[in-house]
């Protein structure tokens, strides 16, 4: 009988939306969109009509590497402010206005970010930047206070320089105090930032000749986590990918490959410049001796003789030096713990996971279970758990071993 799986299955979201109010400031939400793009979030900006007199739409187009949606009334069919709206891990209004304040707090959804705010259950940051008068204004201390009671987090706007030589509170915050408040917010620290991250994912394909292959059931899904959760935390992310063409990850550096010997040509570049290696992928372990470059009849495809591919992560393991070096073992029957401890200590591995896919469970699914055992004897158990969560302890564990 195959495990149960977990009634719900944790979502990763790399998705924000960075709204842009119509005030002078807004060229400082520039800056804030590339700290945002350093922490592996995907970024999507929506400027109100007002704030494009300060910073067209091009530069946020440039930036972000992503169309801006700036009217309402652009591609009605495919409903673009609910989409958005349910995709969005967060929304950022930064900077925003009096104005724009009182129509988000009396409820209005008269342009594409008020469509977006109201049609969200997400996490909503405010970042206040105006003049001191108007932040001061009883109508917006009022709205201020509707906001927060509702949920929305606004943040104390700074005392300094403002335009036309005033001083005063009401100054953007720094940028640095709004990525904190987000990552408060979402309980996210980028705690591998400037860490460099290298993951292999997928189940490699051995050709046997054009139609043919020597493969198996490895759907890449863990790799895949392993490699969004790794961007979320900072690091700059290479994710070495089998057979699965279908799969980009934008923010991510994602290499395509198909053999066993195409992943070990692409790690092993990559190697000595990372601190973090996952060997997620599940790598054939022998290679047809022949390929045949037409295809084998039938009558003729009797026996391939074999030879065995070598092993990727033992090879890497022996230029270790700074690298944290994490493996996985798919193991089938009683003996699994064992068979993955000999698997880590053989190959120098600081982490090991071994999942058991007997009757093909794991594979292609959303979940995972298994044991998660540390170099030092320490185990962790993994009941029927998203993915997601899985690549969150390997990285956590990782970080803390890197400092």
């Amino acid at each position: 009988m195959s495990a149960p799986k977990p009634q719900s299955v944790k979502v990763l979201s790399r998705e924000l939306i960075l709204g842009v109010g119509g005030g002078i400031s807004a060229y400082k939400s520039c800056e804030l969109l590339r700290r945002l793009q350093d922490r592996g979030y995907v970024v999507s900006v929506i400027p109100t009509r007002n704030s494009l007199n300060f910073v067209g739409k091009a530069t946020w187009e440039a930036l972000s590497g992503r169309p801006v949606q700036d009217e309402l009334w652009n591609s009605v069919h495919k409903v673009p402010h609910v989409n958005m709206a349910k995709k969005a891990a967060a929304i950022v209004i930064a900077p925003a206005t009096a104005d724009l304040i009182a129509r988000i707090a009396h409820g209005r959804a008269d342009d594409m970010l008020t469509n977006v705010v109201i049609a969200s259950d997400c996490p909503i940051i405010i970042v206040p930047a105006m003049h001191t008068e108007m932040w001061l204004s009883p109508a917006t201390i009022s709205n201020v206070a509707t906001l927060r009671q509702r949920g929305f987090v606004v943040i104390q706007p700074e005392e300094g320089k403002l335009t036309s030589g005033d001083v005063g509170l009401g100054r953007y915050p720094d940028i640095q105090v709004i990525i904190s408040e987000l990552e408060t917010t979402l309980d996210r620290k980028a705690t591998l930032l400037g860490k460099r991250v290298l993951i292999s994912a997928g189940g490699t394909r051995e050709k046997i000749d054009p139609v043919r292959y020597v493969g198996n059931n490895s759907s890449g899904k863990q790799g895949i986590a392993l490699a969004e959760v790794a961007a979320l935390l900072g690091a700059q992310t290479t994710l070495i990918l089998a057979n699965r063409r279908d799969v980009e990850l934008e923010g991510i550096d994602v290499v395509h490959v198909e053999s066993a010997a195409d992943v070990m040509i692409e790690m092993n570049s990559r190697f000595d410049d990372s601190d973090i290696v996952v060997m997620a992928a599940a790598i054939a372990d022998a290679r047809p001796e022949k390929v045949s470059t037409s295809k084998i009849d039938t009558a003729n495809f009797q026996t391939i003789s074999l030879i065995e591919n070598p092993d990727i992560i033992a090879t890497l393991a022996l230029r270790k030096t700074k690298q944290f070096l994490v493996g996985f073992a798919a193991q089938t029957g009683d003996g699994g713990v064992e068979k993955a401890i000999g698997k880590m200590k053989d190959k120098n591995l600081d982490l090991i996971f071994m999942n058991d896919v007997s009757d093909g469970k794991i594979f292609g699914e959303d979940y995972t279970q298994g044991t998660l055992i540390h170099s030092n004897g320490e185990r962790h158990e993994f009941s029927p758990s998203s993915k997601v969560t899985l690549a969150e302890n390997i990285l956590q564990i990782a970080a803390n071993k890197l400092g």
